[in-house]
């Protein structure tokens, strides 16, 4: 069980917002359109799809899937996607707004270990803003990766622990601008990216992809950045597909 009941019971109290793109998730939306093309891209030119945005016959697995903001878009563009969370008010609300929506999502409720096949494989595995939010960081990354088909990809994102992550996603962000509800967030939980390439790198993959994410939270702006500090996202695939790759480049 690497889920911590606290935070289960506060995205459960949550759940009935994730899609009101005004409420308390606002910040979760516009962080959402950035990585949404970032995931697609990365997606598309590591599986050598002619077409940007087009998913068909991908299956990806977002673990930590929320109320679907991430899983939803990404099966409207005809990837099969399994989304799993340890929260059952996330679970509903993604599920009720798929069925509105006419999306087909592959939600299933509980933790990767619990509810996934032993041989069920995935293109693209996504652990979005979930890392921070478990209690053993090197189980949970190991269970994840390792549902990594061969040449696939592994892409998470979450934040860096340091007295900027701090000041910006804590104390600015939850206590200043409040545009985050108090408790979010746990400094100590903070993830820095050497500690996330580490774990990772025990199931077979290496980073290939880091960039740092800045959101300016009285525009409800976010683009990226240099500056891994605060937020960041890395790409990880395995090192044998990372050196073939490398090696048709002329």
């Amino acid at each position: 069980m690497t889920a911590i009941t606290s935070e289960i019971d506060r995205f459960n109290r949550l759940s009935a917002t994730w899609w009101n793109s005004d409420g308390p998730m606002r910040p979760l939306h516009v962080v959402n359109g950035l990585r949404l093309g970032h995931v697609v891209e990365q997606t598309t030119q590591h599986l050598g799809r002619p077409a940007a945005g087009k998913l068909d016959g991908i299956r990806i697995l977002d673990v930590g899937c929320g109320g679907g903001l991430m899983s939803e878009p990404l099966a409207r563009m005809g990837a099969q996607v399994v989304g799993v969370d340890a929260s059952p008010g996330n679970v509903a609300a993604a599920r009720l707004h798929a069925q509105a929506q006419g999306v087909t999502v592959d939600y299933r409720l509980g933790e990767p270990a619990q509810v996934l096949a032993p041989d069920e494989l995935f293109d693209v595995v996504l652990a979005l803003e979930v890392v921070e939010h478990v209690d053993d960081v090197a189980a949970f990354v190991d269970t994840v990766a390792r549902r990594v088909a061969p040449g696939g990809l592994l892409i998470a994102s979450t934040i860096d622990r340091t007295w900027k992550s701090f000041a910006f996603a804590i104390v600015g962000a939850e206590y200043v601008l409040r545009v985050l509800p108090r408790g979010t967030h746990q400094w100590k939980r903070f993830v820095r990216p050497t500690e996330l390439a580490a774990a990772v790198s025990n199931s077979g993959l290496q980073q290939r992809d880091l960039r740092g994410m800045q959101y300016l939270p009285l525009l409800h702006r976010a683009s990226w950045c240099r500056d891994t500090r605060v937020n960041y996202i890395a790409t990880y695939t395995h090192a044998l597909a990372a050196r073939s790759k490398a090696e048709t480049v002329p």
